[in-house]
């Protein structure tokens, strides 16, 4: 075997002069400026959420309302005759009121002085205006509909057609 021959010395690495070397980390103003980033899209993604949240309770409003002017129209001539008039209520501990207007049906086309057949079925138009909150355009629900009504349930009524 052969002697080995003598490590080197190990020389230290030269540092670098603490000016006018090369920077490490970041600057003041790169950590302003990423703070300021970070909390633009925290508020952009918050207003963002914000707004969902509204249109959820929104979306809940008006599905609840449709359901409740579906039950009111589905009840209108049940159990007792349709007859003209208006009529108004509250649901749901006064959230949500409604006005109910019951009139006999006109044809918009129809000459204006057509008779009545005596003994026929007329068509009655039922308009529902269902609001909720403040009233608001954004919170009135209205719906028109029509429903027939046979001359037993008329005179059932007392009401000459």
């Amino acid at each position: 075997m052969s002697p080995r021959p003598s490590p080197r010395p190990v020389r230290p690495l030269p540092r670098a002069p603490l000016r006018g070397g090369p920077a490490r980390g970041y600057t003041l103003i790169e950590v302003v400026v990423a703070f300021a980033l970070l909390a633009l899209a925290l508020s952009l993604l918050l207003g963002a959420m914000t707004n969902a949240s509204k249109q959820v309770r929104l979306s809940d409003e008006y599905g609840r309302a449709a359901l409740h002017a579906q039950s009111l129209l589905d009840q209108a001539g049940v159990g007792e005759a349709l007859t003209p008039g208006h009529r108004q209520g509250q649901l749901e501990d006064g959230r949500y009121r409604w006005e109910l207007d019951v009139s006999p049906w006109r044809d918009p086309t129809a000459p204006p002085k057509q008779e009545q057949l005596l003994g026929a079925p007329q068509l009655m138009q039922l308009d529902l205006v269902l609001r909720w909150g403040d009233g608001g355009p954004r919170q009135t629900l209205a719906i028109h509909s029509l429903r027939l009504v046979t001359p037993t349930d008329l005179n059932a009524a007392g009401v000459v057609p």
